[in-house]
């Protein structure tokens, strides 16, 4: 929910997971938040990084 200001204002935001699209509650204590960082042309990281969020569903496939 956002304010008339346009500022969040829940206090809990549920993740989705990137493999699966499966919310990622607040009981999924075994889901992790993965930044890989962006690399340019020779190797050097730029500052900016992609977020992947895992659930304990795809961390416990073997």
């Amino acid at each position: 929910m956002q304010n008339e200001e346009g500022k969040i204002t829940e206090l809990y935001i549920p993740r989705k997971c990137s493999a699966t699209n499966r919310l990622i509650t607040s009981k999924d204590h075994a889901s992790v938040q993965i930044n890989i960082g962006h690399l340019d042309e020779n190797g050097i990281y730029t500052g900016q990084f992609s977020t992947f969020a895992l659930c304990g569903f795809i961390r416990a496939q073997v």
